[in-house]
Parts: C-alpha cells; sequence; structure tokens
C-alpha cells in the first residue's frame, strides 16, 4: 500500500523488451537505501517489485497487463517518474489509500495558472470518471490530489507550488497521458452498491 506522497523523481535509465515482459532500469536516488530484492515501489503511481539493485539504480519488469493499462510503455530513457517505496505499517498515513493498481489512463487536456498555483484539467473515459467526486481522491502518475470538479468525462485538481517542484506534474503539457487511480474506499462503494441493487431489478423484471 501506498499514500501518494512522493519521496523522489528518478530517471529512467533505460527500457528493454525481453518477450511481454519490459525491464525498466530507474535511478532512484535516495529511494533505493533500505530496499531489498522483492520490495514493492509506485512507478507513476504502478506498483512495481524490485527484481535487481545496482546501487542507487533499481530494475523493476512490467508484464503485458501493466503495460496495456497504465503509461509506462510510453517511459523511455531519460523520462522523470515518481517514485515512493511502500508504506510502513508504522507510519503516518499522510495523503490517502493507494494501491498502485491504475485504474486507467487520463490525458492531460490544460493547465491554468491561478497565481502561484496551476489548475490541471484531465480527459478520461467515464467509467473512469464516475468512480470520481467532488472534494474526492485520485492519484495522477502517483501524486495523491483532491478533486476540485468531477464531470462525465473529466476531472480537475489544484497542483500547488510543492507538488509542482516536488513531483513530474510541473512538467505536464497537454496531450501527455497519465495514470490515474480512483480512490479505493468509492470503487469498494460503487460496487456494493451495484450487488446490493442487482437482485432487485432482477426481480422487478420477472414480476412483469
Amino acid at each position: 500500500m501506498f499514500t501518494g506522497i512522493i519521496e523522489a523523481v528518478g530517471a529512467v535509465e533505460g527500457v528493454s523488451l525481453e518477450g511481454d515482459l519490459a525491464r525498466l532500469r530507474i535511478q532512484t536516488g535516495s529511494v533505493s537505501e533500505g530496499v531489498g530484492l522483492g520490495d514493492s515501489i509506485a512507478v507513476n503511481g504502478v506498483c512495481l517489485t524490485v527484481t535487481e539493485i545496482e546501487g542507487q539504480t533499481l530494475a523493476f519488469d512490467a508484464v503485458r497487463e501493466t503495460l496495456e493499462r497504465s503509461a509506462l510503455g510510453s517511459l523511455e530513457a531519460g523520462s522523470r517518474v515518481n517514485l515512493e517505496r511502500a508504506m510502513r505499517a508504522d507510519a503516518r498515513l499522510d495523503g490517502h489509500i493507494v494501491q498502485g493498481h491504475v485504474d486507467g489512463i487520463g490525458t492531460v487536456r490544460a493547465l491554468e495558472e491561478a497565481g502561484q498555483d496551476v489548475r490541471l484539467f484531465i480527459d478520461c473515459d467515464s467509467i473512469l470518471a464516475e468512480l470520481l467526486v467532488d472534494k474526492g481522491s485520485v492519484t495522477i502518475d502517483g501524486v495523491s490530489l483532491t478533486v476540485v470538479t468531477a464531470a462525465p468525462t473529466s476531472f480537475d485538481v489544484v497542483l500547488i507550488p510543492h507538488t509542482l517542484a516536488e513531483t513530474t506534474l510541473g512538467d505536464s503539457r497537454p496531450g501527455q497521458c497519465v495514470n490515474i487511480e480512483a480512490d479505493i474506499l468509492g470503487k469498494y462503494v460503487k460496487s456494493y452498491v451495484e450487488r446490493s441493487l442487482a437482485p432487485h431489478g432482477a426481480a422487478s423484471l420477472e414480476a412483469r
């Protein structure tokens, strides 16, 4: 589990394809401290397993499902990525509960400056948008943020100066693809309500 509070921004050293796998080699800086093989690290919001350690460079293997469901497939040497180690059980939950399981890919539509802040507008599929609510939590490329307005096929958030400086979101440009993870609590509530209502709907149809 993660919190969406980015520890550092790393740099992709290389990407190699090995069958259905993509091996990512990332210079992680201080994030590598204390990390062992098999540990989980969120890379742009995607939970990946450390498969190789060479100093501060860590390697991760991404399977086809991960590449198709996230924007990791677009990474190349030199790409900057947000990094967060798995949350400790005795640590503060400063952001929100983040699983590192991306729900889908969004596209940056626009950025609007408002003083020192930047309002970021994201377009996404309706299935993803319906998981979001105004003032609810959302993760964009691993960064825990608050939804300002949730629309049928889009949403927007506000990026404060700290977020702009300490994450890759400060590099966002229109047309760029980003990883989106909705709040797990909202997903469970939606699933529960749908399952609860389904039998009643079926019974009503049979009665006719």
